[in-house]
């Protein structure tokens, strides 16, 4: 399997003000060997060269793993991954990559965080949002898989109190990005998801969360769910205010971006961030 290498080019960057000491990038759909339906969109057409990253999306293993190491040439660091089950459980990333060293099975959780320069935190996404943190002086940092689920649940809210535990740090100093997600207009939810959200909010909270979901006049009891704006909520309800969109939607950009609910047999993307030394 033989394609250009990947580049820069072929990642999106955070464009936040943070210390250089601070690495971090959000893979698309291209740079990789993946054939369809795991590869890139060009000219209205799957064709090969996709950067999947996702052991379990039923691609050909021997390509995502060149793409893995295509990967980790770009960046230089040690990948914790993750075996993620939408849920609200952080971890250290150093422990991660020890224990994967020794052969243990794969670590269950949504989020990593680490202060450790090397290691990076990556967290696998094909619609839900990743959202990572820092600390401006670039001591500590983390990466948390936020889908709605886990969002609900306050992931963002304990990756980000790790992260600030972390850098020695008090929380309202924490920089955060949101990455490329499901969109406000794509992301079609029911009254359960609504409701998981507005579950113990009040005041001005609870006004910003409903108005985070629109409803579908032409579907009773759905509504528009937007992401971000609720990751927003719950960043700036800490005291958390220095936040960067992505600003993009995983749905509609079919060129840059696998889409679970878009396509159902896809690829994964990546998000991460680390430390350089």
């Amino acid at each position: 399997m033989t394609a250009p290498d990947l580049t820069l080019a072929d990642v999106l960057q955070p464009a936040w003000r943070v210390s250089p000491r601070v690495r971090a990038l959000v893979t698309t759909r291209n740079g990789g060997v993946s054939l369809p339906p795991f590869g890139r969109w060009k000219d209205g057409v799957d064709q090969p060269g996709g950067l999947n990253l996702g052991r379990r999306a039923g691609d050909d293993p021997a390509a995502v793993e060149i793409n893995r190491a295509r990967l980790l040439a770009l960046t230089g660091a040690s990948a914790a991954w993750l075996e993620q089950i939408h849920g609200a459980e952080v971890v250290n990333a150093a422990d991660v990559l020890a224990g994967a060293q020794q052969g243990a099975a794969p670590v269950r959780a949504d989020a990593s965080v680490t202060g450790q320069p090397g290691t990076m935190c990556i967290v696998m996404i094909a619609d839900c949002m990743p959202v990572l943190l820092c600390d401006a002086n670039g001591r500590a940092v983390g990466a948390a898989h936020a889908g709605w689920r886990g969002l609900a649940a306050g992931i963002v809210e304990k990756t980000a109190m790790r992260v600030a535990d972390l850098a020695g740090s008090g929380i309202e100093g924490l920089h955060a990005y949101l990455g490329p997600s499901i969109g406000p207009t794509a992301f079609e939810v029911g009254a359960d998801v609504r409701d998981a959200f507005m579950k113990g909010v009040d005041g001005a909270q609870r006004d910003a969360t409903s108005r985070a979901f629109v409803p579908r006049a032409e579907a009773a009891g759905k509504y528009f769910a937007d992401l971000p704006a609720l990751a927003r909520i719950r960043l700036n309800q800490m005291g958390i205010t220095q936040i960067t969109d992505a600003n993009a939607c995983t749905v509609t950009e079919r060129e840059r971006f696998y889409s679970y609910r878009r396509d159902s047999e896809t690829g994964r993307m990546a998000a991460m961030i680390w430390l350089a030394d």
